[in-house]
């Protein structure tokens, strides 16, 4: 997933993410492999990258209401979230 945060919700956003969001989606099966930051260019700010043991867990996270509920708030200090679904390959995608 990739986006941009808004300002005014910086603090906000970092406590939601390591708080909230981070420890739900793990929870739940999913393992963050990769966390990058566009420090220059025309590219979203944040792109986090996980990764599910299957396609029938990630299925369930992607189907519950709890991710629903954590893509809502999230957008509450994003802007431009977007998300791909990719086979799992060691390495950087984009």
């Amino acid at each position: 997933m990739s986006y941009d945060i808004v300002p005014e919700t910086r603090q906000n956003y970092y406590e939601f993410l390591t708080r909230e969001f981070l420890p739900q989606l793990q929870a739940r099966g999913l393992v963050m492999t990769d966390a990058w930051h566009t420090a220059y260019g025309d590219y979203p700010v944040r792109l986090l990258a996980f990764a599910a043991p299957d396609r029938k867990t990630l299925n369930d996270i992607l189907h519950s209401d709890k991710w629903q509920e954590l893509e809502e708030r999230l957008k509450q200090y994003v802007t431009n979230l977007q998300s791909q679904i990719a086979p799992y390959k060691e390495g950087f995608q984009f």
